[in-house]
């Protein structure tokens, strides 16, 4: 982490934004607002809700002291070095996360290695991207959704076997044709450190620091 990195604030409204889109793609009821959070109901057994803030401050420490039910998630726009000495000691930080925007066209090629074909299915508000191999398997995967003028990207992912032939490329060229056409010109998501890297190529730019923590439970429960 630099010194600029950390230095860098998220914009609140791009933040709303972009927890509606996540809430969109995810299926989970609309976020709500608690003080300077926004709460998902996430539901699953590995993640029952999630408080989403644009900075850290002394309203995350106190959310973080008030809650002890294993599975609930804090995501704070800050570094891990900002959050962690505020939570107690049952709250666990997870590997680090990246918002990153895009306020143009994304660039690169679109076309696909020979071998693989894109599936779009879907429509509003959310859009599936899936790369098949020629005998059906599931190579890559992606889902977008549009709040006003901004595409939402998330869970893009290619199995390990298919890495480093360019499918993300193309899934994410692909879900943006789409996103522009339905009027949509910013993009946003939030990227795994690996994910970073592919996404600067494509023209995209941190936006804030992104944290995760978590009390954890036991697995499957």
């Amino acid at each position: 982490m630099t010194a600029h990195e950390a230095s860098l604030r998220a914009d609140p409204a791009l933040v709303e934004i972009w927890v509606n889109g996540w809430a969109l793609t995810r299926g989970t009821p609309p976020p709500v607002r608690e003080g300077e959070a926004l709460r998902v109901d996430v539901g699953l057994p590995d993640q029952r809700l999630r408080y989403v803030y644009a900075r850290w401050s002394e309203a995350v420490a106190r959310r973080a002291r008030e809650l002890d039910t294993p599975w609930c998630f804090l995501k704070v726009c800050a570094s891990s070095e900002e959050v962690r000495p505020g939570l107690p000691p049952a709250w666990e930080i997870r590997p680090p996360g990246f918002m990153m925007r895009c306020d143009g066209p994304m660039r690169g090629n679109a076309q696909l290695p020979s071998g693989y074909a894109l599936d779009l299915s879907g429509g509003s508000p959310v859009t599936l991207a899936r790369v098949f191999t020629a005998d059906g398997q599931e190579a890559a995967r992606g889902r977008m959704a549009c709040v006003g003028d901004v595409a939402i990207y998330d869970r893009i992912a290619t199995e390990p076997g298919h890495r480093r032939r360019g499918l993300a490329r193309s899934l994410l060229l692909a879900l943006e044709a789409v996103a522009r056409a339905r009027g949509s010109r910013r993009g946003l998501l939030v990227a795994t450190t690996d994910g970073r890297a592919l996404y600067e190529t494509l023209g995209w730019n941190l936006h804030s620091l992104y944290t995760t923590a978590v009390i954890p439970g036991p697995e499957g429960v």
